[in-house]
C-alpha cells in the first residue's frame, strides 16, 4: 500500500568506435551521452534523492579535462545533470557543433565513457557530497578513478579498520567512501606495479605512462579490493586512462545486465532498461553473475572475469515482486504467477461465492498480479462450467446453456490513486486527514451489502496507508466482506543489502505478533530473544544465528493476519475484512530463480545480515520496547 523507498540504479555505455563514426551513422558524436540518459530516465524509479553522471575522455591531451562529473539532489536530478551539460553546448554554431575533433578538444562530456547513478538513500545520510559517482583525483590518468553502486555493505567497520591498518584516514565513514578510497588504494598498487615492469624493460618518461595506461588489469584491483566486503552490490567504476567495471556480488543479490555489439558495450540495474534504449531482443542481453565482472579496457577489449567465487544464489525475489519494469518478460510472467497461485486461499476467503465477488487492485505495482489472479479465477470458473455441463445429463437447453455460460469474473477498477500529498504539509491532523483522501473508490462498481471485494496489492509493509486511507475508502462502498491480498509473503525483516526498508518494529506484521505475545502473556519470549541475540553478537559472525525468527514461532500465519486486521481496522468500519497473503511456497514456485527471501524467512544470505538483524533486535529493545515495559 504505502511504496517502498526504493534502491539505487545504475547505467554504463562505452563506445567501441571512434566519434566521428557515430556523427557519420547517427547525426551526432553524443550518441552515448544520449543513450546514458535514456538508460537513467528508464531507471528513474529506482531513484528520487539524486542523480550523477561522469565521462571519460580518452583523447583528451596532457593539460587538458578528461574526467568529468555531473550530481545533483532531488527528484529531478536526471533532467538538471543532462540540462547542465548541455548548456554547455547552447553557444556553439551547428558547424562547431558537429566538428567532432573540436568537440574532442574543447567541450566537456564528449568522450567515449559513460557512467549514470540513480541514488536512494539507504543509510539516511543526504547532501550532494553522498550523490555518485564518487571521484578520487591523481596526475597520472591511471590512478584517477570515478565509483558508484548499487549496494549497501554490512561490515564497513571491519573495511575502516583495515584502512587505518594501512595507514589511511578516510575523511567519511560510510561505504561508498571507504570502498572509493580502499579500491583506490589498490588501483594505486596496481599501477606502481606496472611503473615497475616498465622500468625493467627500460622504458622511460611518457613511454612509461602509455605502458601503464595500456596494462592495468582492473580485475587485479577487484580482486584484492571486494574480497572482504559482505554485502549486496554492482559495483561500477571508470579510470581515467580508460578501464571500465561492473561488478556483482559473490551471492547474486543485487541485479546487473550487460549488451555488446561492435558499437557499444552498456550495462543497466535491469533488463528492459537495455531493451529499449537499444531495441533489443531478451536473448541479446546477458545477466552479470554472482561474484562476476564485466572489465572493458583501454582499447575496448573485454572480458568477463570471475573476481570471487560464487557463494550462495540469492538473487533479490523483491526486485521480481517490486521494483524492477515490469515491462521485463520474465517479471511480468512471474507476477502473473504469484497472483494466480492465490486462488484457491481467495476462494476459502469468499466462501467460493464467485457470482458476488468483484477483483480489483491497488493501483499501481499491484496490477500485473491483478492480472494473473484474474487468469486463475477464469480458469477456476471454466472448470466449474465444464463440471456442470458434464453433470447435466442430458442435453442442454438454451436457457440452461446461458445460465452456466454466462458465469464469468467481475472485476472492476475499484481503488484510485488521486493526489500526492505534498511536504510542505507537516501539521499531523491536517497530513492525516489528507491521507485517508489519496486514494479514490469508483462508485457504484459493487452491489452493497451483497458483494465481496477482492483487492490485490504486491506487498503490506507498514499498513499505515490500508488504515488511513484503504480500508476507510472501500467501506464507504459497503461490499459484504473485504478480502485484502497481498502477492508476496508477509514482510518480517529489515534488509541491509541497499533496500531503504522500514525498522523492525515499524512492520506491521512485528507489531500484530509483539501485541500478540502480550495478550497472551509470553512477553518473556522477547526478554529471552533479547538475551539470545547478545549471546550471539559475542560470536564469529559466520556463527551467528538470526534469534528474531523465534518470535513469530508461536503463531500461526493466520493468528498475526487476524490481530494485524484487528490493529489496522478503523474506527467506525463496519466491513469484514480478511487479510490473505502469498505463502514462500507460492512465492519460490512462482519466481524459481531468485531465492532470496531474507525480507519473509529471516535467511540472510550473508552473515553480515544475521548480525545486522540481531544488533537491530538489541537496539529496540534497548531503545523503544524496554522503556514501555
Amino acid at each position: 500500500m504505502e511504496p517502498l523507498k526504493h534502491e539505487c540504479g545504475v547505467a554504463m555505455v562505452r563506445l567501441l568506435k571512434p566519434l566521428e563514426y557515430y556523427q557519420e551513422k547517427y547525426g551526432t558524436w553524443m550518441y552515448g551521452l544520449n543513450k546514458l540518459y535514456l538508460m537513467m530516465e528508464k531507471q528513474h524509479n529506482r531513484g528520487q534523492e539524486g542523480a550523477g553522471m561522469a565521462c571519460v575522455n580518452l583523447a583528451a591531451l596532457p593539460g587538458h579535462e578528461y574526467m568529468f562529473r555531473e550530481r545533483a539532489e532531488g527528484s529531478n536530478a536526471i533532467t538538471e545533470i543532462f540540462g547542465t551539460v548541455h548548456k554547455k553546448f547552447m553557444d556553439l554554431s551547428e558547424e562547431q557543433l558537429a566538428d567532432v575533433d573540436y568537440a574532442r578538444h574543447n567541450l566537456p562530456f564528449a568522450g567515449e565513457m559513460y557512467m549514470g547513478h540513480l541514488r536512494y538513500s539507504t543509510t539516511g545520510k543526504s547532501g550532494l557530497t553522498f550523490v555518485h559517482p564518487f571521484l578520487r583525483r591523481n596526475n597520472w590518468r591511471a590512478k584517477n578513478l570515478c565509483l558508484c553502486g548499487n549496494f549497501n555493505m554490512t561490515n564497513v567497520h571491519e573495511i575502516f579498520e583495515k584502512l587505518l591498518a594501512m595507514g589511511q584516514s578516510p575523511r567519511i565513514y560510510s561505504d561508498t567512501y571507504i570502498t572509493l578510497e580502499l579500491m583506490g588504494h589498490r588501483l594505486d598498487r596496481e599501477v606502481e606495479r606496472n611503473f615497475i615492469d616498465a622500468q625493467k624493460k627500460g622504458l622511460k618518461g611518457r613511454d612509461i605512462t602509455d605502458y601503464i595506461d595500456d596494462n592495468v588489469k582492473m580485475a587485479n584491483v577487484l580482486k584484492t579490493t571486494m574480497t572482504d566486503f559482505d554485502g549486496g552490490y554492482v559495483m561500477c567504476g571508470l579510470t581515467g586512462s580508460g578501464e571500465m567495471f561492473a561488478m556483482r556480488d559473490p551471492w547474486g543479490i543485487r541485479p546487473a545486465f550487460w549488451y555488446k555489439d561492435d558499437e557499444v558495450i552498456a550495462v543497466a540495474s535491469e533488463r528492459p532498461v537495455l531493451q529499449t534504449t537499444f531495441g533489443l531482443d531478451c536473448d541479446d542481453i546477458h545477466e552479470l553473475e554472482p561474484g562476476q565482472a564485466i572489465v572493458v579496457t583501454k582499447n575496448g577489449v573485454d572480458s568477463l572475469e570471475q573476481i570471487i567465487e560464487q557463494r550462495g544464489d540469492s538473487k533479490c525475489s523483491f526486485e521480481r515482486i517490486y521494483f524492477s519494469r515490469g515491462s521485463d518478460r520474465d517479471i511480468y510472467n512471474e507476477r502473473k504467477k504469484l497472483g494466480e497461485q492465490l486462488t484457491e486461499s481467495i476462494l476459502k476467503a469468499v466462501d467460493y461465492d464467485t457470482e458476488h465477488t468483484v477483483f480489483s487492485f491497488i493501483p499501481n505495482t499491484a496490477e500485473v498480479a491483478f492480472y494473473g489472479m484474474l487468469g486463475g479465477f477464469k480458469r477456476y470458473i471454466n472448470d466449474q462450467k465444464i463440471e456442470r455441463l458434464y453433470n447435466l445429463g442430458h442435453t442442454p437447453t438454451k436457457d440452461e446453456l446461458q445460465e452456466i455460460l454466462h458465469q464469468y469474473v467481475r472485476s472492476e477498477k475499484v481503488a484510485w490513486k488521486d493526489i500526492k500529498l505534498r511536504t510542505f504539509i507537516t501539521e499531523g491532523n491536517t497530513r492525516k486527514d489528507l491521507a485517508s483522501h489519496v486514494y479514490d473508490v469508483t462508485y457504484g462498481s459493487i452491489e452493497p451489502y451483497v458483494d465481496n471485494l477482492v483487492i490485490i496489492d504486491d506487498s503490506i509493509v507498514r499498513g499505515t496507508t490500508l488504515k488511513e486511507s484503504i480500508l476507510k475508502i472501500l467501506d464507504s462502498l459497503h461490499p459484504k466482506k473485504i478480502v485484502v491480498v497481498s502477492s508476496s509473503p508477509q514482510i518480517r525483516y529489515p534488509d541491509y543489502y541497499g533496500i531503504d526498508m522500514p525498522s523492525l518494529e515499524e512492520f506491521c506484521v512485528f507489531g500484530a505478533t509483539m501485541q500478540l505475545l502480550k495478550e497472551r502473556d509470553m512477553l518473556h519470549i522477547v526478554d529471552d530473544i533479547y538475551e539470545n541475540c547478545l549471546a550471539e553478537l559475542k560470536k564469529p559472525r559466520a556463527e551467528m544465528r538470526n534469534c528474531v525468527r523465534d518470535i513469530y514461532t508461536p503463531f500461526t500465519v493466520n493468528e498475526i493476519n487476524q490481530k494485524i486486521i484487528e490493529m489496522l481496522r478503523p474506527e467506525g468500519m463496519t466491513t469484514p475484512v480478511e487479510l490473505v497473503f502469498q505463502s514462500i511456497e507460492g512465492l519460490h514456485e512462482a519466481i524459481p530463480g531468485h531465492k532470496g527471501d531474507w525480507y519473509f524467512t529471516g535467511n540472510y544470505p550473508t552473515p553480515g545480515g544475521t548480525e545486522l538483524v540481531n544488533r537491530t533486535f538489541v537496539s529496540f529493545y534497548e531503545n523503544k520496547y524496554k522503556k514501555r515495559k
